[in-house]
């Protein structure tokens, strides 16, 4: 295969994959047929069976494609940058920046990550375990530089994702602020929390048994 027919065949398979990725966030994977993938590609169905086997397959290409995109180019990005507060801050905008510009498939990450099965999963949990050590190093980086104690790192990391991956359900570059700002927001308010240097005392930030709804008397019952 000469270099112009593989770019040709990965222009294609791009376009295969965000097509795709379209109708499985608006319809669901398991409601989506490859009679529907080929009528929105305007592809035979021996055509698309070129670029994948099956439609569990076509959904791994978007997951693989997805997360190997973010992390090499995060990667790419934090390559001799020593400050990781300024690392991070380049991690931010390179998930937002990308993810922004590719909704469908961050709702189809979101909806449809236990979708597939096998080798396949296992393959796409791999990427995914990569980029979760990646941002779990670099808080436990900063944490060590800032002497910050009695944070749960899993917790801290998984929360950050949490922020950055729920905005395909509320961001809209027409009313919201645009792909920098949103960077620059979600970096400030998981930094520095909402208040800034106006610090809360620990002890505000407590809970205990007192704290909880008393459930033993249902709302169901008349």
């Amino acid at each position: 295969m000469t270099v112009e027919t593989a770019s040709k065949y990965d222009q294609k398979l791009v376009y295969v994959l965000k097509t795709s990725a379209a109708i499985f966030a608006e319809k669901g994977y398991h409601s989506t047929s490859i009679r529907d993938i080929a009528r929105a590609t305007n592809m035979s169905l021996s055509g698309l069976y070129y670029y994948f086997g099956s439609k569990e397959e076509l959904l791994f290409l978007i997951q693989d494609y997805c997360f190997s995109t973010v992390l090499g180019d995060c990667r790419r990005l934090l390559a001799g940058v020593d400050d990781p507060v300024r690392r991070l801050k380049l991690l931010i905008e390179n998930h937002l920046n990308y993810f922004v510009n590719n909704m469908n498939e961050m709702k189809v990450l979101s909806h449809e990550a236990n979708s597939i099965k096998g080798d396949l999963f296992k393959k796409v949990n791999s990427k995914k375990r990569q980029y979760v050590d990646l941002v779990m190093e670099l808080l436990d980086e900063i944490a060590r530089a800032h002497n910050v104690e009695s944070i749960d790192l899993r917790v801290a990391t998984f929360s950050l994702f949490g922020m950055m991956n729920w905005i395909y359900n509320w961001y809209n570059p027409r009313k919201d602020v645009d792909v920098a700002g949103l960077s620059q927001n979600i970096t400030r308010i998981f930094l520095t929390g909402l208040l800034g240097g106006k610090a809360v005392k620990p002890d505000k930030l407590e809970t205990g048994r007192e704290s909880h709804l008393d459930r033993t008397v249902s709302v169901w019952q008349q």
